[in-house]
């Protein structure tokens, strides 16, 4: 999975003129996902708190955490690349170091979701640095 770094997923969003084109840029990087097989669909891998169904699984290998992650919802698979963009393959310290907060105020994302698909991109964030703590 080779997918943007967070700078280039903001200088890509700010070079978009509207929200819709915007939507459509997260939802193509959600495509490259490759998503997770049903045997890994199980109630203990789901993110509690989305509104749609989000699975993670994550692996350790030489120090660097690495997680797959799938969903029901088009746009909550962008949302999931847009985390993994800041979180697949890095240590622990970098996860919890990350600027989540200062990254999504780049992304201008909230105001442009749903509260409940805010809530969910929350439960993800909190997900991956519980699994990095």
């Amino acid at each position: 999975m080779n997918l943007p770094s967070t700078e280039e997923i903001i200088d890509d969003l700010d070079f978009l003129d509207d929200w819709e084109q915007r939507y459509q840029y997260i939802i193509d990087l959600g495509k490259q996902l490759p998503g997770l097989p049903d045997t890994l669909k199980l109630e203990q891998n789901k993110v509690r708190g989305c509104q749609s169904s989000v699975w993670m699984v994550s692996e350790e290998n030489a120090g660097r955490l690495t997680f797959k992650v799938d969903s029901d919802a088009i746009i909550v698979q962008g949302l999931l690349a847009l985390v993994l963009a800041a979180y697949d393959n890095k240590t622990r310290a970098e996860i919890q170091s990350f600027d989540i907060d200062g990254y999504f105020a780049k992304l201008d994302l909230e105001r442009h979701i749903s509260p409940t698909r805010g809530n969910g991109l929350r439960a993800m964030v909190a997900k991956i640095q519980g699994l990095a703590a």
